[in-house]
C-alpha cells in the first residue's frame, strides 16, 4: 500500500476544496496519483508540493491556463511570466478603480454622465432662475449630444455658455418657457420666433463656431433625435424651435441650430 493521504486530506492540508483539486487534475496542472491496492488514490509529498504551487500562483492572480507552463519554467522564464501577470493585474486594478470612481460619481448626479464644464453650465442655468423642467431637458440634451455627436459636444457647450452670457437671449429663452402655457395658434409664438432668430443673427456666437457647425451638419439624424427629445412634452417649444430655424434658414444661415 502506498503511503500518502486521501484527496480530502490533501485538499484540507493545502487549503482548497476537493472540487478544486479535481479541477487541477482536469486541467493537467497536477497529475492524479495512482491508486493503491485498496483502490484509493494516495497523495504523497510530491503531489502536495504541486498543489501548493498551483494554489499559490492562482491566489496571486495567475490565470489557471498560464500556470502549467510556469511550473516547468526556468528562473528567467518564470520571472518574465510573473511580470506579465503583474501587468494584467495592474490593468484589472485600474479598470476596477475606474468603476469604483464611477459609482462614487453616481452620488453626484449629473457628473456621472457629464464633464465638469457641462455641469457648470447646468448650475448656471439653475442660478439664473431657469425652470427646473427646462434645466432637466437641457441636461438630457447634453447627455445625448455627448454620446451621439462627441465631436460637436464642446461647441454645443460653448453655444450654451455664450447664451448664458447674453441677457437678452436669457430673457427670450425664459419667454419661450412661458409659451408652453399659450394656445398653439397664439400669434405671439411667431413673434417670439422672429425675436429669437434676430437675436441669433445679432450675436453669431450663439450659432456656434465653424468646427461645431461642421460637426452638426454631418450629424443631421442625431441632431433630429436630440432636438425632438421631449417634443411631446413641450410642443410649443418644439414649434418655436422649428419656426426660429426656418427664419434663420431664410436669412441664409445653414443649420442645424439650437
Amino acid at each position: 500500500m502506498r503511503n500518502g493521504v486521501t484527496i480530502g486530506q490533501a485538499a484540507a492540508f493545502v487549503g482548497v476544496t476537493v472540487k478544486t483539486v479535481r479541477h487541477y487534475h482536469k486541467l493537467g496542472l497536477v497529475p492524479e496519483p495512482e491508486r493503491d491496492s485498496s483502490g484509493y488514490r494516495r497523495y504523497g509529498s510530491g503531489e502536495l508540493l504541486q498543489l501548493v504551487q498551483v494554489r499559490t500562483l492562482a491566489a496571486a492572480g495567475v490565470p489557471l491556463a498560464e500556470i502549467g507552463p510556469m511550473l516547468g519554467a526556468d528562473a528567467a522564464e518564470f520571472g518574465a511570466a510573473l511580470t506579465d501577470v503583474e501587468r494584467q493585474l495592474t490593468e484589472r486594478i485600474d479598470a476596477l478603480v475606474a468603476r469604483r470612481n464611477t459609482l462614487h460619481r453616481l452620488a453626484d448626479g449629473d457628473r456621472v454622465l457629464l464633464p465638469d464644464r457641462a455641469c457648470a453650465v447646468l448650475d448656471r442655468m439653475r442660478g439664473l432662475g431657469f425652470d427646473p423642467a427646462y434645466v432637466a431637458a437641457q441636461r438630457e440634451a447634453l447627455v445625448l449630444a455627448r454620446a451621439l455627436v462627441p465631436e460637436g459636444f464642446d461647441g454645443f457647450l460653448t453655444q450654451l455658455e455664450h447664451g448664458l452670457d447674453d441677457p437678452e437671449y436669457i430673457a427670450l429663452t425664459k419667454r419661450g418657457q412661458e409659451a408652453e402655457t399659450w394656445d398653439p395658434d397664439d400669434p405671439r409664438i411667431e413673434e417670439l420666433a422672429a425675436a429669437m432668430a434676430d437675436r441669433y443673427l445679432a450675436n453669431p456666437a450663439l450659432l456656434g463656431d465653424h468646427a461645431s457647425l461642421r460637426a452638426w451638419a454631418t450629424a443631421s439624424a442625431q441632431y433630429k433625435l436630440i432636438n425632438n427629445h421631449r417634443g411631446d412634452q413641450a410642443p410649443i417649444s418644439a414649434r418655436l424651435t422649428a419656426l426660429t430655424e426656418a427664419r434663420l434658414r431664410s436669412a441664409g444661415v445653414r443649420g442645424p441650430h439650437r
